[in-house]
């Protein structure tokens, strides 16, 4: 049974050890979906607001400088080597010239319509104030025709107004808040978009590559932080259903873990209680056999001492036998309503002289007692009930001392509850055993001692107060004596 429990044990830690792992990389497996949506989401914002400020560009491209950019012409060949090889030739060829100096209009001001026909036809007639600038560039690693016409178009744009790292961050700002913008020259040329994700999910951030000028190898890169509080944000629901499904099941594993262990310790509780009820058992029932075997004698019933002797150690051993068949009966109830409770009004005094005349005091102990209890108090309860509870407060006193034991028993009536304690200076109980001491079965540190009970006393105690609607409580320190406090309501 032990070897089984312990596998279970083992079985169910592994489950739980298995299960937040798989929940773990479950939701590590989410968070990294949830990044990548995002970066996918920020990468498509990166890409059109790039596209829109390019077009901005070439809106804003000035139309008329101090040299005036009369024709751009561009032109693509591709030639094939003797090997083979397909090269391709980017050309641009830009004609300059002063428009003012050619008019002959000293004024710093822009050209009207008519100025800038007559312009066009004096170009052909003034070679000499014509400016021609031509640049070829090896494009071979293009993807595609298309891709150097592109390239050639971007080439002119960024020569009539270069990208600006303020300009894009405000348009980047509105939809996307922490970005770090820097413009780089590679030593190839790139063509397309490159986008480098996330390495860590600690601190996630990609990495956005944007050639906007690929014949003169000039990139922005974008460095985009993903804010984790948002991917938090939108994974709520998620988190908050997946937290509570492993707190819901480690806690039906732990508790059936706890409840494994409580049937166990029951169960062996319950072997002790049989142990310990037929030793005790035994000694009333042995006197009994002594006393018939005595009365069986008319030798010994001749003597009237001894005869009144066998008497009351007979009315002795039934008394034992009747106590512990009552607490018996009384602690089985599943509820404290269920014991039947015979009310009556009577006074303490008297009660606890009675309880003390009762009381068997071993011969080998001197104990002493002290009662303050004024004569007048009177209790609204049920009689034989609190008999048994001081009795075995008292006894359990008697019991866990020393040869010398004082007993101090006060009592009084104030505020409509009734207040009982019962002191000593015995043995004291251990701050770990106060608090078990009124469960069933828990006998603390006196299990290790050769003092004889079952455990039931003070669960027996604390059921008949409960059952009056009152209850009980220790002060107590180790080698200097105990304090119980009952408290019943009136």
């Amino acid at each position: 049974m032990e070897k089984k429990i312990k596998t279970l044990y083992i079985l169910s830690i592994i489950s739980i050890l298995a299960f937040l792992g798989m929940q773990v990389y479950w939701l590590y497996v989410r968070y990294d979906y949830s990044l990548q949506e995002y970066e996918k989401h920020a990468r498509n914002v990166i890409e059109n607001t790039l596209d829109d400020y390019n077009k901005l560009r070439l809106q804003s491209a000035p139309k008329e400088k101090k040299n005036i950019v009369v024709h751009t012409l561009n032109n693509l060949n591709t030639d094939i080597d003797s090997t083979g090889t397909q090269k391709r030739t980017a050309t641009i060829s830009s004609t300059f010239y002063d428009g003012r100096e050619l008019l002959g209009i000293k004024e710093d001001r822009k050209l009207t319509k008519e100025e800038m026909n007559q312009l066009a036809a004096m170009i052909c007639d003034s070679i000499a104030a014509i400016e021609k600038i031509m640049n070829s560039f090896d494009v071979t690693s293009s993807p595609s025709d298309g891709a150097a016409w592109n390239a050639m178009k971007h080439y002119e744009v960024e020569a009539q107004m270069p990208f600006s790292v303020e300009s894009i961050d405000s348009l980047l700002k509105k939809e996307i808040k922490d970005t770090e913008i820097s413009l780089i020259v590679t030593d190839s040329m790139i063509w397309e978009n490159t986008t480098i994700s996330h390495s860590s999910i600690i601190s996630p951030h990609f990495t956005f590559v944007h050639p906007y000028s690929e014949l003169e190898k000039k990139s922005v890169v974008i460095d985009c932080k993903i804010p984790i509080s948002e991917i938090l944000r939108t994974m709520g629901w998620t988190l908050a259903v997946a937290i509570a499904l492993s707190l819901f099941l480690i806690l039906c594993l732990v508790w059936q873990i706890n409840t494994i262990i409580r049937l166990k310790r029951l169960d062996k509780m319950r072997n002790m209680f049989v142990t310990t009820m037929i030793h005790e058992l035994k000694r009333p029932i042995s006197t009994l056999k002594m006393c018939v075997s005595g009365i069986e004698s008319n030798k010994l019933m001749e003597d009237a001492s001894l005869r009144k002797e066998i008497a009351g150690e007979t009315r002795i051993a039934l008394d034992n036998l009747s106590a512990y068949f009552t607490k018996l009966r009384d602690i089985t109830f599943n509820n404290v309503e269920q014991i039947p409770l015979n009310v009556t009004s009577f006074n303490l005094n008297t009660l606890v002289d009675t309880v003390l005349k009762s009381i068997a005091i071993p011969s080998t102990k001197l104990v002493t007692f002290s009662i303050e209890v004024s004569a007048e108090t009177i209790v609204n309860a049920d009689r034989s009930h609190l008999s048994n509870i001081l009795t075995n407060l008292i006894e359990n006193a008697i019991k866990y001392s020393g040869d010398e034991v004082t007993i101090k028993i006060s009592g009084e009536k104030s505020n409509g509850i009734v207040y009982i304690t019962v002191s000593d200076n015995g043995n004291g109980i251990s701050s770990g055993d106060q608090k078990k001491i009124f469960n069933r079965f828990y006998r603390g540190r006196a299990s290790s001692t050769d003092i004889p009970g079952m455990g039931l006393g003070l669960a027996y105690v604390k059921l008949l107060i409960n059952a009056h609607c009152g209850t009980i409580s220790v002060k107590s320190d180790e080698n200097s004596g105990s304090t119980f406090t009952i408290k019943l309501p009136q």
